[in-house]
Order: structure tokens, then sequence, then C-alpha cells
């Protein structure tokens, strides 16, 4: 069972503010996804599940993804470590979506995020 790039990781993160949020949202990539600082060693590719819990939610989303983008150790300007984890089409875009609504008026904001 299983393709390449080995078994499917299941991966919590909690965004409990707007700046982090803000921070960690990719909206550069085809239905959307977040930065997750992580330490741990992922490859492009990789399949992660996610478990997103976003700002007050009582639940947190489950939401299947894969890695599209690795930020490693000592990355220029200092950026923090971690993972760019692509939104699984079978999401619908349901996440970005939400993602989107507590992000209203700040994605055309000028400020930097973990990856641009």
């Amino acid at each position: 069972m299983g393709g390449l790039g080995g078994q499917q990781r299941i991966l919590s993160f909690a965004i409990k503010d707007k700046s982090n949020l803000y921070a960690s949202y990719m909206p550069f990539i085809k239905n959307g996804g977040l930065f997750i600082p992580t330490n741990k060693s992922y490859q492009l590719g990789d399949e992660i599940f996610l478990l997103l819990q976003l700002m007050e939610e009582p639940d947190r989303i489950p939401v299947a993804g894969r890695v599209v983008w690795i930020t490693p150790a000592g990355a220029e300007g200092n950026r923090a470590v971690g993972v760019g984890v692509q939104f699984n089409d079978q999401d619908k875009g349901a996440t970005r979506r939400k993602i989107e609504d507590y992000l209203a008026g700040s994605l055309a904001s000028e400020r930097p995020t973990h990856t641009l």
C-alpha cells in the first residue's frame, strides 16, 4: 500500500491569533496551505494529515495535504524552520475559505510571512 515518499504523517498545529495565521498562510499555492514550524524531517511530496486548531474553533479541523515547501535549519534571514503543507483537493477549498474569512482584509498586506 502507499506510494513513494513513505507513510502519511499526522501533524497537530494550533494557530491562536490572526498575526500567526497571516504569517503561516500560503495563499499562493493551489487550494491554499499553511507553513508549519517543525524540526521534524520531511521530504517534498510527503503526505500529511493535519489536525488544525484555528483561533477559537472548538474542534480541530482535519485536512489532508502534502509537503510543498521546506525551510531548512540555517536558512537565510533567520526564517523559521518548517514545512509548507498544501491542502488536498478533497478539501474542496473549505479550509482555505475558513482561513481567508479570518484574514479578511489582511491578505493584501505587505507584511512578510514565513514563506514569502
